[in-house]
């Protein structure tokens, strides 16, 4: 009988020992958590840059058509300048310009964020100052999959900013970044 008692308590845990181990593994995933998330979000980031700077290369093809290689527009950057007459200002007009000619597939409607992309393509006039444009409003957009160029958004900065500020916006126009994530010594 005292054999059996012996090999019974040799096959399972102590009560303290799962307690410390379940501790353990609660002190590693509060450690990990807040680092996962923080990547999670990067991710967006990233991908919403990379979607936005193909569409800028497929864009960028367009304009080398229809203006024989010229260059886009100048640094000076204002969101109003774009849509209006003679601009594909929504998704769907964008689209029917671009693909499948200068993208195979079709253009993204979200970003990273699962909010719209705005888009704005000078179809009348692609030697004017500014002809293209990409925007994401960033996590906190209220920019919905489809819509058309909100003429009246201005971006929250110009230039580079911290990179985990995830609320700022993202915008690619006329051949590059005009405001964007970068991590700064």
């Amino acid at each position: 009988m005292a054999r059996f008692l012996a090999r019974r308590r040799q096959r399972g845990f102590t009560l303290i020992e799962l307690l410390i181990v379940v501790a353990i593994i609660g002190i590693i995933a509060a450690l990990l958590i807040p680092n996962f998330l923080e990547s999670l979000q990067k991710a967006k980031q990233k991908r919403t840059m990379a979607d936005e700077r193909n569409i800028g290369t497929a864009m960028m093809a367009w304009l080398t058509n229809e203006a024989g290689a010229a260059a886009a527009g100048g640094p000076a950057v204002t969101m109003t300048s774009w849509g209006g007459t003679g601009w594909a200002d929504g998704l769907a007009e964008v689209q029917a310009e671009l693909v499948p000619l200068y993208i195979a597939d079709e253009l993204p409607a979200v970003d990273g964020w699962k909010h719209g992309f705005a888009y704005a393509l000078n179809t009348d006039n692609p030697l004017a100052d500014n002809v293209m444009g990409i925007f994401s409003g960033g996590r906190n957009s209220d920019l919905d999959p489809g819509d058309d160029w909100p003429g009246s958004v201005e971006p929250t900065t110009s230039g580079p900013y911290d990179p985990i500020s995830y609320d700022n916006d993202i915008l690619w126009a006329d051949g590059y970044f005009r405001v964007w994530p970068e991590k700064r010594d």
